[in-house]
């Protein structure tokens, strides 16, 4: 499937279930940011605005770059009140945003869809002279019981495999970022779910099967199987360490 065209069908879950990112993510990206640049930036695979939100609380001003209408709609509507924010439907590797025109480039959760030679182009295209570039991914940590049954719960799926590589495939960063060298930093995050949370949360990926499809059902009964076994009060901890890649292109 078209990369653009993979979430059209998950956005409500998308939306309501997905975590957001530590505010250490942000504080990271500002202050490598040299301080005679402005603070705006261009959030590349925006998405329904999740990122984009974050860099608007800490004080920048952001061009979403989303090409799916229907998730960028949902950044429109989240986002569309804040004068800072400025939503367009251009692609990674062509986002139709003038010669440096930012100083801070940013793919939350959107970098392995990409190719990063053609990404490394069109970045150093808009961004200004010593802009910096952030890749950012919410990766799940399997250290708990819960963790480990929810990864078990996953392996029969044709793509988990492959798009858990990709989110964590240096190599792909590397090449964006060429010879230069970059940082790569680690947070720990968290989101607290009941069973529906959970569904929803596994419901908004979009390897995952819809009611109806294939699979669906085993999925669900060995998820329900794991929450039942490791809830607390009703509810689980899904764990995530957030990894940001930083430095220029």
């Amino acid at each position: 499937m078209d990369a653009t065209r993979r979430f059209s069908d998950r956005v409500a879950d998308y939306v309501k279930f997905r975590p957001g990112y530590p505010d250490s993510v942000f504080s990271a990206l500002a202050t490598r940011l040299s301080p005679e640049l402005p603070r705006v930036a261009a959030d590349i695979g925006a998405g329904t605005g999740i990122f984009s939100r974050g860099l608007l609380a800490h004080g920048f001003e952001v061009f979403g770059v989303e090409p799916n209408p229907e998730m960028r709609a949902a950044s429109e509507l989240a986002l569309g009140a804040e004068a800072r924010f400025h939503s367009g439907g251009g692609r990674a590797d062509a986002t139709a945003l003038p010669d440096a025109s930012v100083a801070l480039v940013t793919a939350a959760q959107s970098f392995h869809w990409f190719d990063p030679e053609q990404c490394r182009r069109e970045w150093q295209r808009i961004l200004m002279p010593n802009g910096i570039v952030g890749v950012v991914w919410n990766q799940r940590r399997l250290g708990s019981p819960f963790m480990q049954a929810y990864e078990a719960a996953m392996q029969f799926l044709k793509e988990y495999d492959e798009i858990n590589r990709a989110q964590r495939d240096r190599n792909a960063v590397a090449r964006l970022f060429g010879e230069k060298p970059f940082a790569t930093l680690e947070f720990s995050h968290q989101q607290t779910f009941d069973w529906e949370g959970l569904r929803g949360r596994v419901l908004s990926s979009s390897y995952v099967p819809k009611p109806g499809a294939p699979g669906h059902d085993e999925l669900m009964s060995a998820l329900r199987r794991a929450y039942d076994a490791q809830q607390r009060d009703g509810v689980v901890q899904f764990d995530y360490v957030t990894r940001l890649h930083v430095g220029r292109l």
